[in-house]
C-alpha cells in the first residue's frame, strides 16, 4: 500500500492547470486571482482630509488662539475653488480635496465657528495633520495582490477601488461526481429497509463548489454495469471524475471494472491511511479518476487530503507547505497499527491555557454527526507509540467551508 504522501504526490502531479477566463469584478468571490493585479488609478487623485474640519496654514496656527476667516468651503467630490492664503480657512469634510496653500486640518470638535469666522482653540496642528496624500494607498501600476489566490470579499473591494472592472481568473474545474450502491437513495424519495440516503454526492459537490471548483452531481449508478456505463458517459467533457463507494473487490463493488472497461489505467487502489484505505486513482483517456469510499466520513477525509490539492493544481495555486498546527492531546491513545490515523476530534482549552484536541470515543467511519462537529482531525503517523494526555500531536483543522471576508 502506499503512503498518504505518495499518494498524494501521484494524484497531485497527474493534474495540470486548466487556464484562465475573464469575468466582471462583482462575480469574481471566490476565483482564483490568475494574474496580479494592477491598479489603473492614483488612490487618493489628490491631497485629501481625514477629518471634518478645517484646512489651514500651520503657520497660522503656530499660536492659539488664532483667529481665521473662512473664504471657502469643501465637501468630499467637489474641486477647491480657490486657494488659503495668511490669515484664511476653509471648511472642509472627510475625504475632499485639500485647498492650495492648506498644509494642516484642524479637527471641529477643536474650534468656534462664528458667522465668516473661525477661531482654532486647542489640538494638533503641525504640517500635514490629518491629510492623506496622493497615492496613500495606492498608485497607478501599483501591485495590489500577486497572482494564485483566492478572492476575499476584501480583496474584491481593492479590485474594485483599483478602477478593475474585469479580472483574469482561473478556470473552475468541472469535477464530475458519481455515487454508486444499491442501497442509496436522493434524500426525499421513499427509503426501503435496507437503503440510506446517499449524502456522498450532495456533500461532496458542497466541497468541490468550496475548494472553487465546479461539481456536476452525475447522481446515484446502481450496482450493474449498464447503469455505471450510463453515468460514466455524463462525466464526458469534465476535468476530473470523483466515484463515491464500489471501487473495493467485493462482489458488489463494480466500479473499478466498469472504468478498467472503458480504458482506465490504474495507477493504484489502496492507500495506508483510516479511514480511507480503498481509494482508487487512475487516467481514463484525457480524464483524472478519483475513487473515494463510499463510508461518508472516509470520503470526507479522503477529498480533504487529496481531492482538494488536486483542484488547487488544477486552478493554479502554486503547492505551500503548510505546516498543521501542533496541540497538547486531550486524552490517553494507545500505539497505532501500519496504518496513518486521522482520528475525528473537538478543540478545547485546559487548565494551563493550552489549546487541547481530544478525539471522540467513537471513531467510525459511518458515523456523520461526528465528522459534522468535529474541529479537527488529530493525525497519527503509522507504528506511532502510546501518548499521554497533554503530549503534542498534529492536527489538521477542519475548515467551516465558507471562504473568509
Amino acid at each position: 500500500m502506499l503512503s498518504v504522501a505518495e499518494a498524494t504526490d501521484k494524484i497531485v502531479s497527474a493534474f495540470a492547470p486548466i487556464g484562465a477566463e475573464m469575468v466582471s469584478v462583482d462575480r469574481a468571490f471566490g476565483r482564483v486571482l490568475a494574474e496580479p493585479l494592477t491598479a489603473r488609478l492614483t488612490q487618493p487623485p489628490a491631497d485629501v482630509s481625514a477629518m471634518d474640519g478645517y484646512a489651514v496654514r500651520a503657520a497660522d496656527v503656530a499660536t492659539l488662539p488664532a483667529r481665521l476667516k473662512v473664504t471657502l468651503k469643501i465637501a468630499a467630490g467637489q474641486a477647491p475653488e480657490g486657494k488659503i492664503g495668511p490669515g484664511e480657512a476653509a471648511r472642509i469634510f472627510t475625504g475632499a480635496v485639500v485647498p492650495a496653500g492648506a498644509d494642516t486640518i484642524i479637527i471641529q470638535e477643536n474650534t468656534d465657528a462664528d458667522g465668516d469666522f473661525v477661531t482654532v482653540r486647542e489640538g494638533d496642528r503641525k504640517p500635514g495633520q490629518h491629510i492623506r496624500k496622493a497615492g496613500f494607498d495606492f498608485k497607478t501600476g501599483d501591485v495590489g495582490l500577486p497572482a494564485g489566490r483566492y478572492l476575499s470579499a476584501r480583496d474584491i473591494a481593492l479590485a474594485a477601488a483599483m478602477n478593475r472592472p474585469w479580472l483574469s481568473v482561473s478556470r473552475r474545474p468541472r469535477v464530475a461526481l458519481l455515487s454508486t450502491g444499491d442501497e442509496l437513495v436522493n434524500p426525499g424519495d421513499p427509503v426501503g429497509p435496507a437503503q440510506i440516503i446517499g449524502s456522498n454526492g450532495i456533500g461532496l459537490s458542497a466541497f468541490v463548489a468550496a475548494c472553487g471548483a465546479e461539481p456536476l452531481n452525475l447522481g446515484i449508478a446502481r450496482d450493474n454495469m449498464a447503469d455505471l456505463d450510463r453515468a460514466l458517459d455524463a462525466a464526458e467533457g469534465c476535468d476530473a471524475l470523483v466515484t463515491l463507494g464500489g471501487a473495493s473487490v467485493g462482489d458488489h463493488d463494480l466500479v473499478q471494472k466498469a472504468l478498467t472497461a472503458r480504458g482506465m489505467d490504474l495507477a493504484f487502489w489502496k492507500v495506508a491511511m483510516r479511514p480511507g484505505k480503498p481509494l482508487m486513482f487512475g487516467r481514463m483517456g484525457p480524464l483524472n479518476v478519483l475513487g473515494l469510499p463510499g463510508n461518508p466520513v472516509s470520503a470526507i477525509v479522503t477529498a480533504t487530503l487529496f481531492l482538494k490539492p488536486a483542484i488547487e493544481r488544477m486552478l493554479g495555486l502554486a503547492a505551500k507547505a503548510r505546516p498543521n498546527p501542533v496541540v497538547a492531546l486531550g486524552r490517553d491513545l494507545r500505539a497505532n497499527d501500519q496504518r496513518q490515523d486521522y482520528l475525528r476530534a473537538h478543540l478545547g482549552v485546559d487548565a494551563d491555557g493550552r489549546t487541547t484536541a481530544t478525539p471522540f470515543d467513537k471513531q467510525d467511519s459511518a458515523m456523520l454527526s461526528l465528522i459534522a462537529s468535529a474541529d479537527c482531525l488529530i493525525i497519527r503517523p503509522p507504528h506511532a507509540p502510546a501518548a499521554k494526555a497533554g503530549d503534542p500531536v498534529e492536527v489538521l483543522m477542519l475548515g467551516g467551508g465558507c471562504l473568509s471576508i
